[in-house]
């Protein structure tokens, strides 16, 4: 196959842009194809489609590309980590991300009671609010029995409209495999600390996603970053019998032996993806490759 020139033009949309990506060469290609099989598989009535998110990918400003995705119905299954839902409701809370030179003094930040993410910051101040709402919500939060029940009862009480909130309301399936690991994880364990109790088993949610994966027609599967959201989900598709789509955007690498590296084609040997499946592998930052996408599928879904 010939590799065009690309041809820009006055008014180019960012949907040609990524018809022409697959005319040229290194990740530009793959970037084009990955929107190409996301379609596919949105388009596909008989493909539940899984997306994992990891990284800060909140923070970085991709919130509302993850809730309009979920709102229009293109995401069935939806696993993440705890910190992205902590900065989501943190958001719902009234705070904002904000830019800081990665140069900072970091000393002087703290003082200030900004937590830094490379170029982004929270207020610590997010933590007391968040604190709060669970304080005077207990009563609600405790009942829960797993943590798909969890996320979605903090989607209800939260004031604010973003992912978990249209999770909820969707009743879309969110799971999150390492939800301790985060500040909601922290102030669960606060509650704990003042002898409250919750009953919330997350050995439920694997026996969930397990079943949507076996009970699945077809399944298709979005990374953005790998890390827990991705092996949970990849587990999962052994018992789907693999995976018929697959999209990863990743900047990690193989070598290493890690699953956020691992190129899609590695799970063939496990059973996670089948052997003709259409998938591809993007080497390329979230943050620039999720909105290019996620403009491309508004113009041809």
């Amino acid at each position: 196959m010939e590799i065009k020139q690309f041809k820009g033009k006055k008014g180019l949309k960012v949907d040609e842009l990524l018809y022409q990506y697959k005319d040229l060469g290194h990740q530009a290609k793959k970037l084009g194809e990955a929107a190409d099989i996301i379609v596919e598989m949105i388009k596909d009535k008989e493909c539940k489609v899984f997306l994992g998110l990891a990284g800060a990918l909140v923070p970085g400003g991709m919130r509302l590309i993850l809730k309009d995705m979920i709102e229009r119905g293109w995401i069935d299954v939806f696993v993440t980590t705890g910190a992205n839902m902590t900065h989501d409701l943190a958001e719902d809370l009234g705070h904002k991300h904000i830019y800081v030179d990665e140069k900072s003094d970091d000393k002087e930040l703290n003082k200030k009671g900004l937590d830094r993410m490379y170029n982004t910051a929270m207020p610590n101040k997010v933590y007391e609010d968040i604190e709060d709402l669970f304080v005077k919500n207990w009563d609600e939060i405790e009942k829960c029995k797993d943590v798909k029940e969890f996320l979605w009862t903090i989607g209800k009480i939260t004031p604010g409209d973003g992912i978990l909130k249209t999770c909820y309301k969707k009743k879309i399936p969110i799971f999150c495999p390492a939800i301790s690991d985060s500040g909601i994880g922290l102030m669960v364990w606060g509650r704990i600390v003042d002898n409250k109790k919750i009953n919330v088993n997350a050995f439920e949610d694997l026996k969930e996603i397990l079943d949507i994966a076996w009970t699945a027609k077809k399944t298709g599967v979005i990374y953005l970053g790998g890390g827990t959201p991705k092996n949970y989900i990849q587990q999962a598709m052994q018992f789907s019998k693999g995976a018929s789509y697959g999209v990863q955007i990743t900047m990690d690498s193989a070598e290493w032996g890690g699953s956020s590296g691992a190129p899609l084609k590695e799970g063939i040997s496990w059973g996670k993806l089948k052997y003709k499946a259409n998938y591809v592998d993007v080497k390329c930052d979230v943050t620039i490759a999720l909105p290019l996408i996620y403009s491309a599928l508004i113009d041809r879904i």
